[in-house]
């Protein structure tokens, strides 16, 4: 025979709301976390100061995105690949950087969250002239990207640092 539900197996309503409110709160901070791009205290260019600075030979503009990206879109004309999830991402920054540790290293996504969040995380490890794209190479509330500002692109070889 089912058990019927009484008073005391029934949640109350306060329960239910609170255990409610907290998937909503929950779930907001995973968005923020997983979609929104953190604040960079930092330096930021627009995608046309980054183009017009890494033309001239000013910055390092660094590539982050993955390789399946960078063959949708193209590269940013002028910008180094280097896969973020690579493990000898460090390395290759360095290595493309040379001998000249203080020149400003510009890094470029999709839509600037992971640049942001790399710039804080190579920041906090010691590197002192990051800065970040927050347009990114698809737009973002920053401005409208790389693409869409018709910005030159070159084709992705399938050479990565």
């Amino acid at each position: 025979m089912p058990e019927t539900e009484t008073d005391e197996t029934r949640p109350d309503r306060r329960s239910v709301l609170l255990v409610g409110l907290g998937i909503l709160v929950t779930g907001g901070l995973a968005y923020r976390e997983i979609w929104l791009a953190p604040d960079y205290a930092g330096k930021a260019f627009s995608v046309s100061e980054a183009y017009d600075l890494a033309s001239a030979g000013h910055i390092l503009l660094i590539d982050i995105r993955r390789p399946d990206e960078w063959r949708d879109t193209g590269l940013p004309q002028g910008a180094l690949p280097i896969d973020m999830r690579s493990d000898d991402f460090t390395a290759a920054l360095i290595k493309a950087a040379g001998t000249d540790l203080t020149k400003p290293i510009a890094l470029i996504c999709a839509r600037g969250v992971r640049s942001a969040r790399l710039a804080n995380r190579l920041s906090q490890a010691g590197f002192i002239n990051v800065v970040d794209v927050p347009e990114g190479m698809l737009g973002s509330s920053a401005g409208p990207g790389w693409l869409a500002a018709n910005l030159p692109v070159e084709p992705y070889t399938g050479d990565a640092q």
